[in-house]
């Protein structure tokens, strides 16, 4: 989007950072966990890429309808998905939240003065994104283990689930992805 600079690039960054660790976290032996990583691996990049300032590149004209049709495409793979599963909802409001980014920027002026999106969508969609941000940061809390028979309750090996999880599998660190990727959506959302 194009906010000042310094923001641009932070939000470049964190987007970037997270897609990457998605794409490292498709390794998994879970099915399931490679597909959400995949997803969301995308949303990182698309929106790395939608964040970058305009005053270093204003993407061409094409780029935005671009944009709309790649996460148009998701947000259809994500309701097929959502048949088996309500946590793919997510996963397509945030791609319908790109689509209309895009389509924002598709219909603004070249420098990206003037630009606004219809106020109640942007407002239901910030609302959203927020109660997502605060609840999945309560997620990430630290919960107290559970000692059991002198073994912790939970995953890992003191669970007696045998070898540990790879770095990629674990839930908090998806969780965290998926915590900063809201945060980006919804500073993206405010510059509308």
């Amino acid at each position: 989007m194009h906010g000042p600079a310094s923001s641009g690039w932070l939000l470049v960054a964190l987007c970037a950072a997270t897609g990457a660790y998605c794409l490292l976290r498709m390794r998994s032996g879970v099915e399931e966990q490679r597909r959400a990583a995949g997803d969301e691996a995308l949303m990182g990049f698309g929106m790395a890429a939608m964040a970058v300032p305009a005053a270093v590149f204003t993407p061409p004209p094409w780029a935005w309808p671009a944009y709309a049709a790649v996460f148009g495409a998701a947000g259809l793979r994500a309701l097929w998905a959502a048949r088996s599963g309500r946590h793919h909802l997510h996963h397509l409001v945030g791609d319908a939240a790109m689509v209309y980014m895009a389509l924002v920027m598709a219909g603004s002026p070249a420098h990206g003065h003037g630009r606004s999106g219809v106020p109640l969508l942007t407002g239901v969609l910030l609302l959203y994104f927020a109660g997502y941000v605060l609840l999945a940061g309560v997620r990430l809390l630290p919960v107290a283990v559970v000692a059991v028979g002198g073994a912790a309750s939970g995953s890992g090996p003191e669970a007696g689930g045998g070898a540990t999880d790879g770095w990629g599998d674990r839930p908090e660190l998806a969780r965290a992805c998926r915590l900063s990727m809201g945060i980006a959506t919804l500073a993206m959302l405010l510059t509308m």
